[in-house]
């Protein structure tokens, strides 16, 4: 079900808040695969489950951090309001990215998103900061913890004469 829009206003009041908790989301083999022919990276402790299981400390393989870190996106959506007359969003970049914890294969995560700030620029784009945790289910340690930083540019209104 698509979130609806909210209003700068009520984006701006959210400021401090939590403001969205995915739902959980399962990180498979496949999945793991997949990202690891886009990117190249096929190490071992991704991608061979029975020497994986052997070698690595992990009991198993585990995802990339990478992939974790991209799969905001999809949470993103699924969760946060997009903001009303926005015309697109653009990533802006991380402040403080680390990953805590592996996310093992087959693990469910889920991502909490805390507004932190809010910047309306005259020129249109609006930058919001979030908070955003990525929670691994029944581990202590998150997967994931960073600012993000996005630009949503909304069409100025124009006056009428």
């Amino acid at each position: 079900m698509p979130v609806q829009p909210i209003s700068l206003e009520t984006l701006l009041a959210s400021v401090g808040k939590e403001v969205g908790l995915s739902p959980w989301r399962v990180v498979t083999q496949t999945m793991i695969d997949q990202f690891a022919d886009a990117t190249d990276d096929h190490q071992f402790i991704h991608c061979d489950p029975a020497r994986a299981a052997a070698e690595a400390p992990f009991g198993g393989t585990i995802a990339h951090g990478f992939l974790t870190l991209s799969l905001l996106s999809a949470m993103t959506f699924e969760t946060l309001p997009p903001l009303a007359k926005g015309k697109m969003g653009v990533n802006h970049g991380f402040d403080e990215l680390r990953f805590p914890a592996p996310v093992k294969t087959g693990a469910r995560i889920r991502t909490r998103f805390v507004l932190a700030e809010v910047k309306a620029r005259p020129s249109g784009w609006v930058q919001a900061s979030h908070d955003v945790t990525i929670e691994i289910e029944g581990s202590l340690k998150p997967a994931l913890t960073a600012r993000w930083l996005t630009l949503t540019f909304v069409e100025p209104e124009t006056q009428d004469a």
